[in-house]
């Protein structure tokens, strides 16, 4: 049997569109376990307990690309991170998928290859690589290959997030973007995104609160937000030193200081008509976790050998 753990993330981060992201203490479990025969998914909704679950399709691709052979499969799943809602449910069951399939088959491929396995099918490299490797990440493609590296995050700062009773389906928050942007725009974002990563490192409370402005997606995305501008506002009133999407939304992320920041705004909360679930959140700065099948040992993935036998 293999167990991989693998963190929620939130992308964007203000300026960062499709660029940065960032692994968060919220975790979904997978285990995966041969069998004789037959597929056997528990721990999700019953339209999802077949060939059709996310989870299991990454874990065929990769079975699939390493040529590993299996008569049957169970798979369980104890989910914490909440779907359509900004913080990288997708990305967890891809990576869960993929990692699973390569413990399974003996650790076969690379962190790179996986990497490379897991965004092929999830589509954007922003919530994968933090997913995958834990802290806060910038990403690229480039020809249809995605590269990441790793920034540092000061540990004093903590994150809230505000996460909504409805749900902001992904492809309708991408088919409010513009198809083209104003240059002063594009300037606007890439010089808050250089310095927040700066700020973020040295936790530059004044630096944050300047660079987290972003012009190229939460103008048009929160008016898919029911109440955006209400608990934004109720946010900046309580000292958050940044308010902004998480990924495609709904979810409202805060980055504060304040262990109590849950406390102060939930008067106001309370009161707006929907509902809203303030969770204060940590940084996870291992990423998937992967128990069980080649080496049997717990193993954060961004701490595993980069070692390869090929596809």
């Amino acid at each position: 049997m293999v167990k991989v753990q693998v963190p929620a993330s939130t992308a964007n981060i203000g300026p960062g569109f499709d660029t940065l992201g960032l692994a968060l203490k919220l975790y979904n479990i997978y285990f995966f376990e041969e069998l004789q025969e037959g597929l056997i998914i528990d721990g999700c909704p019953q339209k999802f307990k077949n060939e059709n679950n996310l989870v299991y399709k990454a874990f065929k691709i990769t079975a699939d690309k390493i040529g590993f052979k299996i008569k049957g499969l169970k798979i369980t799943m104890e989910t914490d991170i909440p779907v359509s809602r900004g913080l990288g449910s997708s990305a967890a069951c891809v990576v869960g998928g993929v990692l699973g399939a390569n413990a399974l088959a003996g650790n076969i491929l690379s962190k790179e290859e996986l990497f490379n396995i897991a965004v092929e099918i999830e589509g954007h490299p922003d919530n994968i690589a933090p997913a995958m490797f834990g802290g806060l990440t910038a990403s690229l493609m480039l020809e249809s290959k995605p590269y990441y590296v790793k920034h540092e995050i000061n540990k004093d700062l903590k994150l809230c997030a505000l996460i909504p009773e409805f749900e902001v389906n992904t492809s309708e928050a991408r088919k409010v973007l513009p198809c083209k942007v104003d240059y002063k725009e594009a300037v606007h974002n890439i010089s808050r995104t250089a310095v927040l990563l700066k700020a973020l490192q040295t936790g530059n409370e004044e630096m944050i609160k300047l660079s987290i402005d972003d012009l190229l997606h939460q103008p048009y995305r929160k008016l898919l937000i029911y109440e955006y501008d209400k608990v934004s506002e109720i946010c900046k009133n309580n000292d958050s030193l940044a308010v902004f999407i998480s990924g495609a939304g709904p979810t409202i992320m805060n980055i504060v200081k304040n262990s109590n920041f849950t406390k102060l705004i939930q008067n106001d909360i309370i009161n707006l008509a929907y509902k809203w679930n303030a969770k204060m959140l940590e940084t996870d700065f291992d990423g998937a976790v992967v128990t069980g099948g080649y080496n049997d040992k717990e193993v954060p993935y961004s701490k595993q050998k980069n070692t390869s036998r090929g596809i």
